[in-house]
């Protein structure tokens, strides 16, 4: 086991309760990698905190999330019609399943394929991703058939204060025919959800919550990669696949970490404001040359790929002046967790 997470235990679980306190109500999100961290893992401390309901993002992780949580388990993801397989009939037959509706077609047809099936109607936000516009409610309440209503939601962006547009949502809700008075809602802070509450007494506002619960206190999360060979290089000599002859005199370091970790791999960033595209551009500048800083760091400073990263491993270049490290010896790696797969998580 070569490129590992260290989790410090203790400062971790102690930031869950306290986000648990912050946000009361939490419905905890484990979709995708489980955040680096993996779903089973994320399902036992939502049990460890009380939860009744977690979500998980597409059907494909509910079999998984059913075995794992003893409670509801909510579908992000929209139901269509389309979707088959055995993770959704399985999703259709379990009533612990909540199933997630946004247009009138799907809510009829699902009446009709699962009557009974507990539903989460989510309202089209600003984000313009799935979701009813706020005049098609009542067709989707008259679409209703047999299905028992759990709750509203509204996904809202990540960018500035989205209070304005909770509750605009909130008095849609409260509004419509619906017959439910719980409103599921993401990306606020917990001082929005507070003044929500103030403001819509009426309704029980839940949290949707992933990224600043498991993810909210990176210094309890510490990933190390093992230096798997030292090689001394002189300036033009080549190495690695492509052959590529380096410019100085140093280090070859092979380190555990390569694309099947994660490592390299990064999800598109919006490139807001001036200094952020200013930063796009010149990676992007390097990157043209054939110049990429690695994640890993080394005698103190983070270090240069001597080409892309490999399957398992990186080579990267580390200058004379610098200290090389031993064979065996780990160094920290940056990671971006949403894309990040461990050979092994340790709890420390």
């Amino acid at each position: 086991m070569t490129f590992e997470l260290h989790v410090d235990v203790e400062r971790w679980r102690g930031h869950l309760k306290s986000a648990a306190e912050r946000l009361p109500g939490l419905v905890p999100v484990i979709k995708g990698n489980g955040y680096g961290l993996g779903r089973d893992r994320l399902a036992a401390e939502s049990a460890a905190l009380g939860a009744d309901t977690v979500a998980v993002g597409v059907y494909a992780e509910v079999p998984e999330a059913l075995e794992a949580f003893d409670g509801d388990v909510m579908v992000l993801g929209p139901w269509r019609p389309f979707l088959d397989g055995a993770a959704v009939e399985q999703a259709l037959a379990d009533p612990r399943v909540v199933h997630t509706v946004g247009r009138v077609a799907d809510v009829a047809a699902l009446a009709e394929r699962a009557p009974g099936a507990r539903v989460v109607v989510e309202g089209e936000t600003s984000m313009a991703r799935h979701g009813f516009d706020r005049h098609e409610l009542a067709a989707a309440v008259a679409a209703l058939g047999g299905l028992e209503v759990v709750g509203f939601a509204a996904h809202l962006p990540m960018t500035g204060s989205n209070l304005a547009e909770a509750e605009s949502w909130a008095a849609a809700l409260e509004a419509s025919q619906l017959e439910t008075t719980t409103f599921y809602v993401s990306h606020l802070s917990p001082g929005e959800l507070g003044q929500l509450r103030e403001r819509r007494p009426g309704l029980t506002v839940r949290p949707r919550v992933g990224t600043s619960v498991w993810l909210g206190d990176l210094g309890a999360l510490d990933v190390r990669a093992k230096v798997l060979d030292v090689h001394r290089i002189s300036r033009g000599e080549r190495v690695g696949y492509r052959q590529r002859a380096v410019t100085r005199d140093g280090y070859l370091l092979v380190i555990s970490g390569g694309t099947s970790h994660g490592v390299g791999l990064e999800a598109p960033r919006s490139s807001a404001g001036v200094v952020q595209r200013g930063k796009t551009l010149a990676k992007g500048s390097l990157e043209a040359a054939g110049l990429m800083l690695s994640p890993f760091t080394v005698d103190g400073r983070q270090r240069w790929f001597a080409e892309p990263p490999h399957m398992h491993a990186s080579q990267v270049l580390l200058p004379a002046s610098a200290t090389a490290p031993a064979v065996g010896d780990d160094v920290r790696c940056a990671v971006r967790f949403t894309t990040a797969t461990f050979d092994r998580i340790v709890l420390d």
